[in-house]
Parts: C-alpha cells; structure tokens; sequence
C-alpha cells in the first residue's frame, strides 16, 4: 500500500514538471536572440508622433502601414532604401489623418507602388488631396480597406482586414484600416487609431502574439476587455518624446500590465524590429 502511495506521488510530480517545463519551454520559444530564417520581419519606425509600419515578407515582397506626418518622408524613404527595396507592393493608408499619411504623398512617388488600401472616407486636407493627386499622377487606383478584405491569401501566410465594419462612423479614428496578419503560428494585430467602438465591433478572431496599440496609446482605445481577447504577448506603441497629449496614458500602461503584456515604445526604444519564422519571435530595438 505504502509503496501504491509512493508511486502515485513521484507520478503526480512527473506529470506536474512536465506541464510546468512544457509552457516554460513555449514561452521561450516564443522569444530568441535571433532566427535561421525570418519570413516576416515588421519594423515599427521611430517617427514622432505617428505612425509607419514597414513589413518585409520573405526578403522579397514589401508592405507599408502608414506614413506619419510630413516632416518623415526622407526618414521613411531612406530607412526602406537601406534595406534595399525600390517597390511598395502593397500600400495601406489607414484613415486619413495627417499622422498616418503625411509623407504618403512622397512614398507614392518614390516607389514602384503595387495595391493601395485605403477606408472609402475622405478629408478636405491638402495632406489628404496631395495624396490622391500623387496616386492620380502615376495612374495607380485605390482598393477599398473593409471588413473581410484578404490582401494576402496564401497557404501559410494571412493578411486580412477586419474593420471598418460599417460605412459611417462619426470620428474619423474608426474609420482605420484594422489589420490580422497571420503567418504559421505567429499573429500581429495592427489597429491604426480605431477606439473602444471598433473594438466592440469586431467579431473576428483578434488573438494575436504582437499587436500595435491603437492611437498612440490613448485611453479612448484599448479597452481591458479588447486587450483581453487579443491577449498579446508584446505590445507596440507608436508615440513621440514628451507629446503634448500626454500618450500612452497611464489607464492603457496599466491594462497592459494586467493581462501581463512586454511593451516596446518608439519614444523609449527607437525602431522597433519584431521578426517571426511563424513559430519563433525575435525581437530587436534601436535603444538598447
């Protein structure tokens, strides 16, 4: 009996290591100093108080997420040109506020540029009509950014747009193009500067192992409960040194820290690399 009892103890704690090294062991995976073979490397540009999100795909195709304000142009092109590219394939445009697209305009004409996204909303800005004067120019055309959209549908790999759901909205923040990309087992999740409305509108599956905080970290989005269910890993927030608005408030920090979340900030870290092979995560940052 003594010996039933014996056994049955060194049995539960086997099994109890094997679980625990298990996850550890998942969790690791999850993060590594470097990779053999990258096929998705996503670089979230230092550009002040804005947004611009270069992803390179199997060293060979190209899409941009933004193009923060005007005074980022040169930056932009320049980072992308030492990476050795001379073509956009697919442009995103999320919404047009001047801290997503105001170096658009240059990255159209710089660029062989492939597929342009953008949400069917418009401005009376001179940002926003140099934009589309510069599309116009070079005879390029505009595919509407909106739920169910597959910009990329491949075997392993996922780039999908899961908002805007519905044609008006009254702040032209929900208008942003929401996107999934999903390669293999690893996901990011990219929110533009959509708030707590589009959050509780999207009903697809938002769980993801990377995502970039809406808005610069402001607390009109990122709810807990959205943050819950994407429950990721690293979070990424795009956001300027000493801004006048004061991003990322502390109510998102906190959130963040709840669901137990890594946060890189381009004011605090510079560019920000997050690379995937679809099973392994590597991360680089320009501020060490």
């Amino acid at each position: 009996m003594k010996k039933s009892i014996g056994y049955l103890i060194v049995l539960f704690i086997v099994i109890i290591c094997y679980f625990f090294f298990n996850d550890s062991y998942a969790v690791l995976e999850k993060e590594v100093s470097s990779l053999d073979n990258p096929y998705i490397e996503v670089h979230f540009l230092d550009v002040g108080q804005g947004d611009s999100i270069f992803i390179e795909i199997n060293n060979s195709k190209t899409m941009l997420i933004d193009a923060s304000t005007s005074s980022y142009g040169n930056f932009i092109i320049d980072y992308i040109n030492s990476l050795g590219y001379d073509r956009i394939d697919y442009l995103i445009a999320t919404h047009p506020h001047a801290d997503h697209i105001g170096s658009m305009q240059d990255i159209v004409l710089e660029y062989d540029i492939g597929d342009i996204y953008m949400p069917k909303v418009s401005t009376n800005t001179k940002t926003y009509e140099n934009l589309l004067t510069a599309i116009d120019d070079k005879n390029l055309t505009i595919k509407k950014a909106y739920k169910g959209v597959k910009i990329i549908d491949e075997d392993e790999l996922d780039v999908s747009i899961l908002s805007p759901t519905k044609d008006e909205y009254d702040n032209l923040n929900n208008y942003s193009a929401v996107l999934k990309l999903t390669y293999k087992n690893v996901s990011y999740l990219f929110m533009g500067d959509s708030e707590e409305e589009v959050e509780e509108n999207i009903l697809d599956d938002v769980k993801a192992d990377v995502i970039k905080i809406a808005h610069h970290g402001s607390n009109s989005s990122s709810s807990l409960e959205f943050l819950k269910k994407v429950s990721p890993t690293y979070a990424v927030i795009s956001v300027g040194e000493d801004n006048s608005y004061n991003h990322p408030h502390k109510e998102v920090l906190d959130r963040l820290e709840e669901i137990g979340s890594t946060v890189y900030r381009t004011d605090l870290d510079g560019n920000i690399i997050i690379s995937t092979d679809g099973n392994k995560i590597m991360i680089d940052k320009e501020k060490k």
